[in-house]
C-alpha cells in the first residue's frame, strides 16, 4: 500500500528500528553532515534530528541510505521487482490470442491508477507564508560550500509550449530569505524549458516541493524520456495515483502531500554565482553562473519534516538512489541492446564514471558495439568508463571483473577511446562538457577478432568433485 506521505514513510522506518531519533540539539552548519557522513559510511540508520539550532522544524537525513531502505522506500523486497514490473507490462503489447488479451485486463486496468488525480484541498497548503528560508534547517554541507542547499528539492516546471509538467532535482544555493540559485546544467530538461522561456520573452513560473512520500523523490531523480511525465512513472512505482493540487501563485500542479513548497518565478536574464558544493563526484564542483528562482510564497504543513541529503565520497545515499536506477532502468536498455545480461555502477564510480556490462557475444569486436550503443542512450552519454565482459562473468563481482580486466586485455585492441559529452560535474577533462571515454573489452577473444594463439579455458574443479567435497566437509573439521 503507498505511502500517504514522507511522515508515513518515517512511520514505517520507526517501526522497523530503521531510524535513529536525536534529541540533543544539533547545528544545520557542518556539524549534521558530520553526524551523518560517519553514519553512512557504517552503512547505519536514518536519521531524524529533532532539535535543529535556529530553526522550529526537524531534520530527516540518510532515509534511503542503504539497500534494504530504498526497497522499503519503493515497496519492494528487491529492486529487480520494478524491472520484472515493467518488462511485464511490456509483454502485454505482445499478446496475441484473445484469451490472453482477456487475461491481460487486469494488468491492463493497473495502469488506469497510475495517473495523477488533481485535488482542491491538500496538506501542503495548511499553512500559507510570506518567504523566510532562514526558518528552514538548511544544511551547510561541506566547509567550502558555498553557502547553504536545498538538496532534496523536486523542481517543478511547465513546458510553455506544451504545457507538459516537468519534474527534476537540482539543488538550490540560498542567497537570502527569499531567493536561490537554479543549478539547471546544460544537458537537462529544467535548462530547455527555461530557454523556451526565454525565447517567447516570459517569466518563467517555478515550484520546488520539499519532502514527499519515497515514490516520488525517486522519481525527480530517474532518467525518463521526455514523453513520460515523472508523476506518472511515480504513480506506477507506489500502485496509486498522486494527488496534485494546484499552487497558489501559479498554474503549476505539486504533490498534495508535500511537506513544504516553496512557489515562485525565474527571471528570464538573472544570473547569480553559484557554488562551489561538495558534490556527489566526492569533489567540489566549481562556482558558475546560474539562474536565481525568487519565492513569493511558501506553503506547508503545520507540523512539517524537512527532509534532506548530503553528498560526497561515496557510499552516501544518493549511492543507493543511483542503483535503484540501475535495477529499474536495465529492462529498457535491454530493450536496445537485447544481448546485454546485466549491468552494474559500481557505487565508486558516482553513477557516470563507470558502467560493467556482462553480454552474451554473438560476432566479433560485439564489445565494441556495445559501447556505442551506451554512449548513445540519453545520460549514458556522461559515462567515463564503459567495461563489458562475458555473460559468465557477474557484473557485481568486482573481483573477478578486475581479475578479467587486468589479464585479459591487449591495449592496443582492446581499448577504444571516444569523444563525446560529459557530465556538467567531471572535473578531469580539459574542456567543460565534453572529453575523451574508455571502453575495455575484457571478454574471451576469438580468431575471427585476430587473436590466432589459443586462448586459456578458466581454471576450474569439476562438480563431481565439488560435491563429494560438499558432502564431507563436516567430517574435516575445518571451522
Amino acid at each position: 500500500m503507498a505511502y500517504k506521505d514522507l511522515q508515513d514513510f518515517i512511520d514505517v522506518l520507526k517501526q522497523k528500528k530503521l531510524l535513529q531519533e536525536i534529541e540533543v540539539e544539533v547545528d544545520s552548519d557542518l556539524e549534521i553532515t558530520e553526524i551523518t557522513d560517519r553514519v553512512s559510511k557504517k552503512y547505519g540508520k536514518a536519521l531524524l534530528f529533532k532539535k535543529v539550532k535556529n530553526s522550529p522544524y526537524p531534520v530527516l537525513i540518510n532515509s534511503l541510505g542503504t539497500y534494504e531502505r530504498m526497497n522499503l522506500g519503493l515497496e519492494v523486497e528487491n529492486l529487480d521487482e520494478i524491472a520484472e514490473d515493467i518488462l511485464s507490462f511490456m509483454d502485454v503489447a505482445s499478446y496475441a490470442t484473445l484469451m490472453n488479451k482477456i487475461k491481460s485486463v487486469p494488468k491492463l486496468a493497473r495502469l488506469a491508477r497510475v495517473f495523477p488525480k488533481k485535488v482542491k484541498n491538500a496538506a501542503c497548503q495548511e499553512v500559507i507564508e510570506e518567504p523566510d528560508l532562514d526558518k528552514l534547517p538548511i544544511l551547510k554541507c561541506w566547509p567550502q560550500d558555498g553557502g547553504k542547499y536545498i538538496t532534496l528539492p523536486l523542481v517543478i516546471t511547465k513546458d510553455p509550449e506544451t504545457n507538459q509538467q516537468n519534474m527534476g532535482m537540482y539543488r538550490l544555493q540560498v542567497y537570502d530569505k527569499k531567493t536561490t540559485g537554479m543549478h539547471w546544467h546544460l544537458h537537462k530538461d529544467g535548462r530547455e524549458i527555461y530557454e523556451k522561456y526565454r525565447k517567447l520573452g516570459k517569466r518563467m513560473p517555478v515550484s520546488v516541493a520539499i519532502g514527499c512520500d519515497p515514490a516520488i523523490i525517486y522519481s525527480a531523480t530517474a532518467p525518463l524520456p521526455k514523453m513520460i511525465d515523472e508523476m506518472i512513472f511515480a504513480g506506477f512505482l507506489r500502485k496509486s495515483p498522486v494527488e496534485l493540487v494546484k499552487c497558489v501563485t501559479n498554474d503549476i500542479y505539486v504533490p498534495a502531500n508535500a511537506e513544504f513548497v516553496l512557489e515562485g518565478y525565474v527571471d528570464l536574464d538573472e544570473m547569480r554565482l553559484e557554488g562551489p558544493f561538495g558534490d556527489h563526484t566526492g569533489y567540489y564542483s566549481l562556482a558558475d553562473m546560474y539562474p536565481v528562482f525568487h519565492i513569493e510564497k511558501i506553503t506547508r504543513r503545520k507540523n512539517p519534516v524537512y527532509p534532506t541529503t548530503i553528498v560526497g565520497k561515496p557510499p552516501m545515499e544518493d549511492c543507493y538512489i543511483g542503483k535503484a536506477t540501475e535495477r529499474i532502468f536495465l529492462p529498457l536498455i535491454k530493450i536496445q541492446c537485447p544481448e546485454i545480461i546485466d549491468m552494474n555502477f559500481p557505487l565508486e564510480g558516482v553513477f557516470h564514471n563507470c558502467v560493467i556490462v556482462s553480454i552474451k557475444k554473438s560476432y566479433p569486436k560485439h564489445a565494441h558495439k556495445i559501447m556505442s550503443a551506451l554512449w548513445g542512450m540519453g545520460q549514458m552519454m556522461y559515462t567515463k568508463m564503459v567495461i563489458v565482459v562475458d555473460e559468465n562473468v557477474n557484473p557485481h563481482d568486482i573481483s573477478t571483473v578486475a581479475w578479467k580486466v587486468f589479464n585479459n586485455i591487449d591495449a592496443k585492441r582492446d581499448l577504444v577511446i571516444s569523444e563525446g559529452p560529459l557530465d556538467a560535474l567531471d572535473h578531469a577533462s580539459n574542456t567543460a562538457f565534453y572529453g575523451h571515454r574508455l571502453g575495455i573489452d575484457a571478454t574471451k577473444k576469438w580468431e575471427s577478432e585476430g587473436h590466432t594463439r589459443p586462448w586459456p579455458d578458466d581454471i576450474e574443479m569439476t562438480e563431481e568433485i565439488k560435491a563429494l567435497v560438499d558432502s564431507r566437509w563436516h567430517k574435516y573439521g575445518i571451522e
